[in-house]
């Protein structure tokens, strides 16, 4: 769906992954009735053959598909079509709209009590955790690293209830993070939002901190809702019956 926020002015545009290729060709048929609600989708073979691209490439755009809410896979039966539209991405237990929520509610002031109470061991093991995160080339090990970021802030409030919290959704955050990197390009912009909240930590300002959370959460935010309009944006419904052109994504 990299499947953390939106494309800055003056930027310039992110080269389309094969993946990427792969997930908005699926999700433009499905969204324009060449796939119904109710219908299973061509095999994995089938797909691979036609789209001439590997399996690996085309199950990541099946897990951003059922993540968007328009498919479900089911086991030994293949992927069916259960929305025509993306509304609401769901990760793991939650969706997207519930989990913005409680991290606006939770995290913005989590980082205001940080800044306040951090001891120079949290400040270490998050700047630690950032230069990981800035060398870091295998994405799957930069997510892991990034909810274990949010954690940190967590501990340097000192309260254990909020470190429950971020423990309780971080399986969700690790998702959202994959999707969002995968889909929004938003790795690098994420790592400068991380050493700005980490800066005001530093300074020990807790409106610098809230601040810089709530820039990083905004960010997140419109990038989500940039993924989720992006289909209705890329233009016009073709004529009933007409099938769009299979795109060659490897080529």
């Amino acid at each position: 769906m990299n499947l953390s926020d939106s494309r800055t002015a003056g930027q310039p545009p992110r080269r389309v992954s094969a993946m990427e290729a792969v997930l908005a060709h699926l999700r433009d048929a499905i969204e324009h009735g060449d796939y119904a609600v109710g219908d299973k989708l061509p095999s994995e073979a089938e797909l691979c053959r036609t789209l001439e691209i590997s399996r690996p490439v085309l199950r990541e755009a099946l897990r951003a598909l059922q993540t968007m809410g328009l498919t479900v896979s089911k086991t030994g039966k293949g992927t069916f079509v259960v929305a025509r539209s993306v509304e609401d991405p769901t990760f793991g237990d939650y969706t997207a709209s519930d989990l913005m929520e409680v991290r606006r509610h939770v995290e913005i002031p989590v980082a205001g009590y940080a800044a306040l109470r951090r001891t120079p061991e949290n400040l270490d093991h998050l700047a630690h955790l950032l230069d990981r995160m800035e060398r870091e080339t295998d994405t799957t090990a930069w997510v892991a690293m990034d909810t274990l970021f949010h954690l940190g802030v967590a501990e340097a409030a000192q309260n254990p209830v909020f470190r429950r919290v971020i423990e309780e959704i971080r399986d969700a955050l690790a998702r959202q993070s994959a999707f969002l990197n995968e889909l929004g390009g938003r790795r690098e912009q994420s790592d400068r939002e991380h050493r700005a909240i980490l800066r005001a930590l530093t300074d020990g300002s807790e409106g610098d901190a809230t601040a810089a959370m709530t820039h990083h959460l905004d960010r997140v935010g419109t990038t989500l809702t940039d993924i989720v309009r992006r289909g209705r944006q890329d233009g016009p419904t073709p004529a009933a019956g007409h099938r769009a052109p299979h795109p060659r994504p490897g080529a």
